[in-house]
């Protein structure tokens, strides 16, 4: 099983560039939507090189096999979308997640440039949520200066989040081979420090959005509840079996990823979201499902599908 670490990423990153000459991404078209009261935008903040190795860790091989050999690109290497959503609630301007930054990867860490060509001006986001600390949702926050990108946002972070990262536990609860991420999120945190406003699940942010416990990626992730039709759920990495591969996460929620700080919690949590999304007709958008992302969850043999939007 190979942990996912930093250095094994962009070895994976370097590797495809360098051997297999993965294709470029050209940065896709922001997709928009309205839900309710709501107005939704997508942008990419470009995509990670991962290691296929992560993509269904620890089941039977020649079940992971028939399942890699559709979706590969390489055979040792996956590109894994990276979408960050921008919500428009009245006078404010939520985006949830901040993307990579320049530190993480080469491949990711575009989203300042990317909402820039569509004209979206980051100065005037308001708020700020994230779904939890790894490094291609908070990274983003700061420049390579480590100053605030956007400094007029207020923070919104769960509060069992926020004390894991910050705690000894942090650095005991992973593989030292990811200490890297610790110190990144240590870092992110202490920058936005003065401006974060925690959260807990049920809390409020604005009128019919509200903050939903989805914990098993890290110890206190969350997602977005929006109300309006069916509802909308911004579940972040909560399916993130696989990098939330539509292949793996949907129809086979039990296995395992290297990438969850506590498996066992992160399996009952995708199950428990999937059966929820399938029952109300709910849309999702994921953070590493394929741009932009969007879609619905249907019962199929089972198990379940995503039906892709847009």
């Amino acid at each position: 099983m190979t942990p996912i670490t930093r250095r094994t990423l962009l070895t994976a990153t370097a590797a495809g560039v360098a051997v297999h000459a993965l294709p470029a991404f050209a940065a896709p078209a922001p997709y928009f939507f309205k839900h309710g009261a709501f107005e939704i935008t997508l942008v990419s903040d470009g995509h990670l090189v991962v290691p296929t190795s992560v993509l269904g860790s620890g089941v039977p091989p020649e079940e992971r096999a028939a399942i890699l050999k559709n979706i590969v690109q390489t055979g040792e290497q996956y590109n894994s979308p990276t979408n960050v959503t921008l919500i428009r609630a009245g006078s404010d301007l939520i985006l949830v997640d901040m993307g990579s930054g320049a530190r993480f990867m080469p491949t990711a860490g575009k989203l300042w440039e990317n909402l820039k060509t569509a004209g979206i001006d980051k100065a005037k986001i308001s708020k700020v949520i994230f779904t939890h600390g790894h490094p291609d949702h908070l990274w983003g926050a700061v420049d390579e200066l480590d100053d605030l990108v956007t400094p007029d946002a207020t923070f919104h972070v769960a509060a069992k989040e926020w004390d894991f990262w910050r705690s000894e536990d942090a650095t005991r609860g992973l593989p030292a081979e990811r200490a890297g991420f610790v110190t990144g999120a240590r870092r992110n945190y202490e920058t936005i420090k003065d401006k974060v406003k925690m959260v807990k699940p049920g809390d409020e942010v604005v009128t019919g959005l509200s903050i939903l416990d989805t914990p098993g990626h890290t110890q206190g992730h969350v997602s977005l509840a929006l109300t309006g039709g069916d509802g909308l759920i911004v579940a972040g990495d909560a399916l993130c079996s696989g990098f939330s591969h539509p292949l793996i996460s949907f129809p086979h929620p039990e296995w395992k990823s290297v990438a969850d700080h506590v498996p066992d919690m992160a399996v009952a949590t995708r199950r428990k979201l999937l059966d929820r999304l399938a029952a109300d007709k709910s849309k999702l958008i994921g953070f590493h499902l394929p741009y932009p992302g969007v879609g619905t969850v249907e019962r199929k043999d089972g198990a379940y599908r995503f039906v892709p939007i847009g």
